[in-house]
């Protein structure tokens, strides 16, 4: 069952958000998108979409943002900040592009109003877009500084009623009691509490957005997206990667 991606299975959700970072579009590159990467992330979404499932993405921007750290050094925050915003919008485009390529029909919202490329943030034309069958892709985080593209991610899956978010992680398979990539001896967490999470301040996602999804009761599969099949498995209700919940 593990290796067919739940093929043939009737999808368990009917509406989900994936958190993309910056990260995960990066490949090997030291920074910057890799167009195989970013195909190869929109070739999944794609056929999770087409099996009935309604997709929102928010994605992240730290892959272009670190090509920029040396200039953002001693920034004024706020400044730094937007500047990741219009970074996310850079890779929302170059997404939306490789999905539209494979004919899968895509709309960006922006939070930030760049009208030229991307429709405003509208809850209610975003919720109409899912029910259509398109694939929405939320940019420019929650438009403020200082809050992070996850918290933006928890915000809008529940802003929209997505039943799970699903947390994609860069070449890990999930929650692990600390790093491991710096301790061979991690211990892989199958399931734990949002709570669980913050006390222990796991590498969730920060904890604004934890607490935004344990107060609202939001569950979190975080997952390894380098395994092209992990978001197909998770939507067909396979146990994959580790699941927070309350």
């Amino acid at each position: 069952m593990a290796g067919d991606g739940g093929h043939g299975v009737a999808p368990v959700f009917r509406r989900v958000l994936l958190k993309l970072s910056g990260e995960a579009l990066m490949g090997d590159l030291p920074y910057g998108a890799d167009p195989r990467r970013i195909r190869a992330i929109a070739e999944q979404v794609k056929r999770v979409a087409e099996r009935g499932v309604e997709m929102a993405i928010v994605v992240g921007g730290g892959n272009i943002y670190r090509g920029m750290q040396g200039a953002a050094a001693g920034m004024d925050r706020a400044t730094g900040d937007y500047m990741g915003m219009l970074a996310t919008v850079l890779n929302a485009l170059a997404l939306q592009d490789a999905l539209e390529k494979l004919g899968a029909d895509t709309r960006v919202q922006s939070a930030l109003t760049i009208s030229e490329v991307a429709e405003p943030y509208i809850r209610r034309r975003a919720i109409r877009h899912l029910e259509k069958g398109r694939i929405v892709i939320f940019a420019a985080g929650t438009g403020n500084p200082f809050f992070t593209t996850d918290t933006a991610a928890a915000l809008r899956a529940l802003e929209i009623h997505a039943e799970a978010m699903l947390m994609a992680k860069n070449g890990v398979e999930g929650v692990y009691d600390s790093d491991p990539r710096a301790n061979p001896d991690a211990e892989f967490l199958p399931a734990i509490t949002h709570h669980q999470a913050i006390e222990r301040r796991l590498a969730v996602m920060d904890s604004t957005a934890l607490s935004l999804c344990m107060d609202n009761s939001l569950p979190i599969y975080v997952f390894n997206i380098d395994d092209e099949r992990n978001i197909e498995r998770i939507v067909s209700g396979q146990r994959v990667g580790t699941l927070v919940s309350t």
